[in-house]
């Protein structure tokens, strides 16, 4: 029955709102991760018609073996919809199969109800936005280079194309040029160039922040990413870094540490140091975090913004409601803001990304405008950085009535889910000082591959030639 209750466990930590079902997987170790998603996945697909039979049979008033709704929800499950209850002949499964009948005939009237005649119409459908966001890997670049990837996936059979139009088509991104798009329905969980690390399963908005924050890859550099878990955004900076310097990965929670470690190891990235810590306990005083000159903040949010994946389920009709509750965006951007507030005390920072995946502006503009006032951005003189360096060729911005000054909306990014082929995002860039000591990281790649880099490299020289007094001579 282990298998089970892991499975309740994940469905507990949903109800409570403990992360999205893609984060509270990931908590999961390996091994038992495909079959554990896989039954949490299918129960919350058929969750209120299982939720119908269950109260109709009255199972968990006659049975007290059942403990909880989710454990009943997963076994009558697999009684109804697989291949039975997968367990030894324990009580609990007796508790079950006792009511066999019953739950067979509620489940037969709930199809009638609903006039369907297959099992698979029941089944929530998912949100329609989601056939619009192709399927996106990032080109591990501690690995091999983007060229070879391109290649390898031609080897396959695969054509550089529309990824939307055909399963065997796909492209190379616009925007990041490590990132390739393929078909929705394309799968790679059991392909080589994923188990072996070489690409990673990442959607094109979760790698806007690692992208602007443009970390230096020098032997010298420190890089703080202070929500790190399960690892997408980490060992992007880790590539962007050239696996150079160091790069410190914080996590609090001990599952999703366990589980960060495990995507850096494959991933090999060798230049991070992963930490089992809260970021907001960590001095910014301290002898190796307080060199950091470039900090990724992508704190809890409401996640308000993903359409790609499971999460559309959780609710049930109720998600809508949930994101508009002002408590709780506020609890959430009150974290968030207290994210930036620290991070801005380290002394050597120069840049820090904030960005979250909710379209609330509540988490977004207002956490942005609010940290522009507070004592540590005027001590530490941090400022919006210009548009020019923050994804330039991007066109959805900020929204201008949400920010004390309107022209700011324009360095802010967001993503639009269903508009901009990727779930929604936002994402802000603070720097220090009047003028930015940073170089954007597109004019150091060795791999200028498509317009967008070509474009920031022709906008940074044009910048260099500028005179500024707050520049060494």
């Amino acid at each position: 029955m282990n298998f089970y209750f892991e499975a309740v466990n994940v469905l507990d930590k949903l109800d409570a709102k403990k992360g999205s079902i893609k984060g509270v997987l990931a908590s999961i170790p390996e091994k038992n991760r495909k079959r554990t998603a896989a039954l949490v996945i299918e129960t919350l697909k058929y969750k209120p018609v299982l939720g119908e039979v269950i109260d109709a049979a009255q199972l968990l008033k006659q049975e007290k073996k059942i403990t909880s709704r989710n454990l009943a929800l997963v076994l009558v499950h697999d009684l109804l919809l697989a291949r039975g209850i997968q367990a030894g002949d324990g009580p609990i499964k007796q508790a079950v199969l006792r009511h066999k009948t019953r739950l067979t005939s509620e489940f037969t009237r709930a199809k009638i109800k609903r006039g369907v005649k297959s099992n698979d119409e029941l089944a929530q459908t998912g949100d329609a936005r989601a056939a619009s966001i192709p399927r996106y890997i990032r080109v591990n670049r501690t690995c091999w280079t983007t060229k070879e990837a391109l290649k390898a996936f031609q080897a396959q059979g695969y054509e550089l194309g529309d990824p939307l139009s055909s399963p065997k088509s796909f492209k190379q991104d616009d925007h990041i040029p490590d990132l390739l798009a393929f078909h929705p329905s394309v799968r790679f969980i059991e392909d080589p160039l994923y188990l072996s690390g070489k690409i990673i399963l990442q959607d094109k908005a979760s790698c806007f922040p690692a992208h602007i924050l443009a970390p230096p890859a020098r032997n010298d550099a420190v890089v703080i990413d202070a929500t790190a878990a399960p690892g997408n955004k980490t060992s992007h900076l880790c590539a962007i870094m050239q696996n150079k310097g160091k790069l410190y990965a914080f996590e609090r929670d001990r599952k999703r540490f366990s589980t960060l470690k495990t995507m850096l190891s494959k991933a090999h990235c060798t230049n991070v140091e992963a930490v089992n810590s809260d970021f907001l306990t960590v001095s910014p005083n301290d002898t190796n975090f307080g060199r950091a000159t470039h900090i990724l903040l992508d704190p809890s949010c409401s996640g308000s913004g993903i359409v790609n994946r499971m999460d559309h389920l959780l609710a049930a009709g109720k998600q809508q409601e949930e994101d508009d509750d002002s408590d709780r965006l506020n609890k959430l951007a009150a974290f968030q803001l207290k994210m930036i507030r620290h991070a801005m005390t380290f002394p050597s920072v120069r840049r820090i990304v904030y960005s979250t995946c909710s379209v609330h502006a509540i988490e977004n503009e207002h956490v942005v405008r609010q940290a522009l006032k507070t004592e540590e951005a005027s001590t530490g003189g941090f400022r919006l950085a210009r548009r020019a360096q923050v994804l330039p060729i991007w066109p959805r911005r900020g929204f201008p009535a949400e920010m004390d000054d309107p022209a700011d909306a324009d360095s802010l990014v967001r993503c639009s889910p269903g508009e901009d082929a990727t779930n929604g995002f936002f994402v802000s860039l603070f720097i220090r000082g009047e003028t930015d000591v940073s170089e954007p990281e597109t004019k150091k790649r060795k791999e200028p591959v498509n317009a967008h880099d070509k474009s920031e490299q022709r906008a940074a020289k044009r910048k260099k030639k500028k005179p500024s007094k707050a520049m060494n001579p």
